[in-house]
């Protein structure tokens, strides 16, 4: 491979990368604004869910289901994502191991 493919190929996992860590924190965000409703509602009897243009009354220990089921959805999105995250950086070091390398037999 050229020195030239060789940092190309760097590049993109560095896209890729801050890719991935963008759509982490988007779901982290998520995660936040969750726990934050989840806290809300055990402070209530009364809960509205807006469905279209109109808003209804919910259970709010029906409500507190379903937030706590996108809840969990969203963490295995970020394992998922960490997981992506993880292999990519292993894969960035091994492609500045070899750029290093052909950089250095060049200037031999």
């Amino acid at each position: 491979m050229t020195t030239m493919s060789s940092v190309n190929k760097l590049q993109l996992l560095q896209q890729n990368v801050q890719q991935l860590t963008m759509q982490k924190q988007q779901f982290q965000e998520q995660l936040t604004e969750l726990d934050s409703a989840l806290l809300e509602l055990g402070n209530t009897d009364k809960a509205y869910r807006i469905i279209g243009k109109i808003m209804i009354s919910t259970p709010s220990k029906t409500l507190a289901q379903d937030l706590q089921e996108k809840r969990e959805m969203v963490e295995v999105r970020i394992k998922n994502i960490e997981k992506q995250e993880e292999k990519l950086k292993q894969n960035m070091e091994e492609a500045q191991q070899e750029v290093l390398k052909e950089l250095k037999s060049k200037k031999n």
